[in-house]
């Protein structure tokens, strides 16, 4: 790992993170003091712990606009708290981990982690990765269209917030999704019955270059959020084209 070079970090030029919290649960203190530098040089507001009880408990009073987490934590298996984050709230997670391994990168995802990165690492692909993350949470709206960011879509009895990541079931259950699942769900709900490529749906989820099926697992997750029981799938599978909502959408405001 390398340390921060100041003056990249003024070339940049990529989003300003204007002071951004962005909360560390990682044990190696070593780690946690890189990381914290290298944020800081970058105009980050990084807020550090060296257990994921201690996070959750700052996260419940003050959500951060991020989470780098590491998976091996001394008190919480690293899964866990993924779930528990992700129950609270849609904040973006960034997971760092020993594990290489395609299967342990799948799993993050499957748990809900919006992005994975495999140590040693470099701690401006850090920077990097989190300035992405945010831009998918808060994704500019197009030139000329007005911003739905406040609108809702209702469909099959569901209720979606595009701008909270929050979805609500017929039965009233709750639940949010990451920002990759949201972004996928969302570029859905805008071309209901029709077909989207998976190259499509990837751009919109936020393409990972290092995990091809990324999107399989993320469709996966948002389909078992969507499943009832004696209930059609709403999503479907059409091989070799791609992916298609199958339910009406309306959109309104609130």
């Amino acid at each position: 790992m390398t340390h921060p070079d100041p003056v990249s970090a003024r070339e940049a030029g990529a989003t300003d993170p204007d002071g951004a919290r962005v909360f560390i649960i990682e044990d190696d203190g070593d780690i946690r003091d890189l990381l914290c530098d290298t944020l800081r040089t970058y105009r980050f507001a990084p807020v550090a712990f060296a257990t994921a009880e201690a996070a959750l408990s700052e996260l419940a009073a003050d959500p951060p606009a991020a989470v780098i987490l590491d998976l091996g934590l001394p008190d919480m298996d690293g899964m866990d708290a993924i779930n528990r984050i992700r129950a609270r709230g849609p904040v973006p997670i960034l997971v760092l981990s020993a594990r290489a391994h395609a299967s342990d990168r799948i799993m993050g995802l499957e748990f809900g982690a919006d992005d994975y990165v495999v140590k040693p690492f470099d701690p401006r692909e850090i920077v990097a990765r989190v300035r992405s993350l945010l831009r998918r949470a808060s994704p500019a709206p197009a030139a000329g269209v007005r911003d739905a960011g406040d609108r809702v879509a209702r469909f099959a009895g569901w209720r979606f917030e595009p701008e909270s990541h929050r979805l609500l079931a017929p039965d009233g259950e709750e639940s949010f999704l990451s920002t990759g699942e949201a972004a996928i769900l969302t570029a859905l709900l805008r071309a209901p019955k029709r077909v989207l490529s998976r190259d499509h749906l990837l751009e919109h989820g936020g393409r990972d270059d290092t995990l091809d099926r990324a999107i399989d697992v993320r469709i996966s997750r948002i389909r078992k959020k969507l499943t009832r029981p004696d209930e059609p799938p709403l999503i479907r599978t059409v091989y070799g084209s791609g992916y298609m909502l199958t339910a009406q959408v309306t959109w309104s405001d609130g």
